[in-house]
């Protein structure tokens, strides 16, 4: 078998100065002024792709932003992997808050600042040099196919047509992603569950135009009062959702899986410290874990309204706007989850206000089994390059596609990614560490070898 962590060394450099010039492109999916970058993103990938040795690369239209698909057939006889990723990314907002610009990647600690080098730039491009290495080596043992696409971020509203339409094309023995975290860099860990999400944005609107808060107020309804006396009443005091059946779905885990989740390795006084909070919140009777991973919950991700400019303008608001996620657990219905929720909403608005709640994107949850060929290949790689067994571990993310996978392509998905919760994706000062990109690209051929031999055994 071929030292990976050797060849790894010996192309570091190179690997880490491509990475650069792939993170230095603002590829913000959310915002149409980038529309031009997020392009050059899928271009740039597709180079990538072409250089590393795969053929029939090419650049997929949809309704959206392209998906970037290309493959290496060394034998049909041999099994297939489908590797999932994405070109896009988080809006770097906000901006003040960087240590350096988010799209001029530096490295500080060992660790690569930028926007989109955790999520999912820099984990999904380990795959395409790990790809790159083998067929250096010519030591591919599987056949590969690559589907990279540009929407992730805002919901891959796209990506369920493209599989129906591209079945034949995308057929595989299973899906490989690398869109997740690891325990720590001592504990290797394999995601085997994933929350899924209903996003929402919520409008309340009271007068017909922005009035004069000394000459109406007291007398006309404030619409951010009443937005967050709202939002406020759907958790109660044990920080349960107030949702009239919410939970009907969701499935208890029993006492030895709860028993298992807790062996995971988790330090909560280094959990405050990290985050410099003096104190953890949430539903009652569940731990920290728990509470991030196999309970659902509702957070704000935003709210405004009214005047928020320098200096003081005495104005009751028109209108106040909300954005509301909710992370739903296995056996949950995002569009179900979404209808209770409006439902709900529009049933506690006092008469003085209108509520207007609008859908986003949602995914479904998804669980992946331990006892499958493509877990146990990953299982292997990761004992093979850290040195001891990975541990499997539920994530509190949503990666919609994964159940698009299974429903659509009758694909099951291996999670086996190398970030760090504490990479800060979506927020300002993303990093992920050389050590987890260059460990990503050394284990990944490991799977492939593993995989291919649990499959011809």
């Amino acid at each position: 078998m071929i030292n990976y962590k050797e060849k790894v060394e010996q192309h570091k450099e190179q690997f880490i100065n491509e990475l650069f010039e792939l993170l230095r492109i603002p590829s913000v999916s959310a915002d149409p002024l980038y529309k031009s970058d997020v392009l050059k993103a899928a271009e740039s990938i597709k180079n990538s792709l072409i250089k590393a040795g795969a053929n029939q690369v090419e650049i997929c239209q949809t309704l959206g932003y392209p998906i970037v698909y290309g493959e290496k057939i060394v034998d049909v006889s041999l099994p297939t992997v489908l590797v999932y990723g994405h070109y896009d990314v988080q809006p770097p907002d906000p901006l003040d808050l960087w240590t350096s610009p988010a799209f001029e990647p530096v490295i500080r600690d060992n660790k690569i600042y930028a926007r989109g080098a955790a999520d999912d730039k820099g984990q999904m491009f380990m795959h395409i040099k790990a790809f790159e290495l083998m067929m250096k080596e010519n030591n591919l043992p599987c056949n590969i196919k690559f589907m990279i696409e540009g929407e992730e971020e805002v919901g891959s509203s796209n990506l369920d047509q493209f599989l129906k339409t591209n079945k034949e094309k995308l057929k595989a023995d299973c899906v490989l992603v690398s869109d997740t975290s690891m325990i720590g860099n001592e504990t290797p860990s394999i995601t085997t569950g994933l929350r899924g999400l209903s996003y929402v944005e919520v409008e309340v609107t009271g007068p017909n135009r922005d009035l004069h808060s000394g000459v109406y107020g007291g007398a006309v309804a404030n619409p951010i009062n009443v937005l967050c006396d709202m939002i406020a009443s759907l958790q109660d005091e044990d920080n349960k959702i107030n949702i009239p059946g919410f939970y009907d779905d969701v499935i208890e885990l029993s006492t030895e899986e709860r028993t298992l989740i807790a062996k995971a390795p988790f330090d909560l006084n280094a959990y405050k410290a990290a985050l410099d909070i003096n104190d953890i919140q949430g539903e009652n009777s569940y731990s920290t874990v728990e509470r991030t991973s196999i309970r659902p919950t509702l957070d704000v991700n935003g709210i405004w309204g009214g005047y928020t400019g320098e200096g003081a303008k005495t104005v009751l608001p028109s209108k106040a706007y909300a954005k509301i996620s909710m992370r739903l657990v296995p056996n949950q219905h995002p569009e179900k989850i979404t209808e209770l929720f409006k439902k709900h909403f529009e049933s506690i608005a006092p008469k003085s206000v209108k509520v207007k709640v609008t859908p986003h994107h949602g995914g479904f949850p998804a669980v992946t089994p331990i006892d499958s060929d493509e877990y146990k290949a990953a299982s292997m790689a990761m004992e093979q390059t850290f040195g001891i067994p990975a541990i499997p571990s539920r994530s509190g993310g949503s990666i919609p596609i994964v159940a698009s996978f299974e429903k659509i392509l009758g694909l099951k998905t291996v999670l086996m990614g190398f970030g760090l919760d504490s990479d800060a994706i979506h927020s300002p000062n993303e990093h992920y560490g050389i050590f987890n990109y260059l460990k990503g690209i050394e284990t990944i051929p490991y799977f492939y070898h593993n995989y291919a031999q649990l499959k011809n055994a």
